[in-house]
């Protein structure tokens, strides 16, 4: 049997959280991340993150997020997975940035392989649920069993115990 890897794309510092910009030591989708590898302690982690970095001011930030979804940007990553054939399941994290996945995200889909694979998708938002993530993963990733994902509140990311059991439980 093959490994699982978890890979997640988070955003710290200025996060928009339950109606006001509070300043986060670690974004939801990393605290997320963290509870699930703690169920699966064999589970390798690989952080998705941009070469160029994003503005630390919220608002700023979520412009740049929109233009690059217009663009259908690709943004450089600053590391790659190494030997991605030896994981058989993937559980991917990010946050909804206007209805779907940050585009690092893309690029990450888009540099792998990812046929036979399963892809086990969770998302924290802000009330936005998994927006159309799931479609674009299934387009990105067509000969992947793709599970349905698992939308978690980013202000209840601390507290969502059953949710990382739930995707643990799903990573087997």
């Amino acid at each position: 049997m093959g490994k699982t890897l978890i890979a997640f794309y988070s955003r710290r510092g200025e996060n928009y959280v339950n109606g006001s910009l509070r300043n986060l030591a670690l974004g939801n989708t990393e605290i997320v991340a963290g509870k699930i590898q703690a169920l699966l302690p064999d589970a390798d982690m690989f952080q998705i993150e941009t070469v160029k970095k994003y503005s630390p001011d919220y608002m700023t930030c979520i412009e740049e997020a929109k233009q690059e979804l217009r663009d259908k940007a690709r943004p450089e990553l600053t590391a790659q997975v190494e030997n991605m054939d030896q994981y058989d399941t993937i559980i991917l994290g990010y946050p909804n940035w206007w209805g779907t996945m940050p585009m690092a995200c893309y690029t990450f889909l888009e540099s792998y392989d990812f046929s036979g694979k399963t892809i086990i998708p969770f998302c924290t938002n802000e009330g936005s649920g998994m927006g159309s993530s799931e479609r674009f993963i299934k387009q990105l990733c067509p000969d992947s069993t793709i599970l349905r994902g698992t939308p978690i509140h980013g202000a209840e990311a601390a507290h969502a115990d059953r949710e990382a059991q739930q995707i643990a439980a799903l990573a087997g």
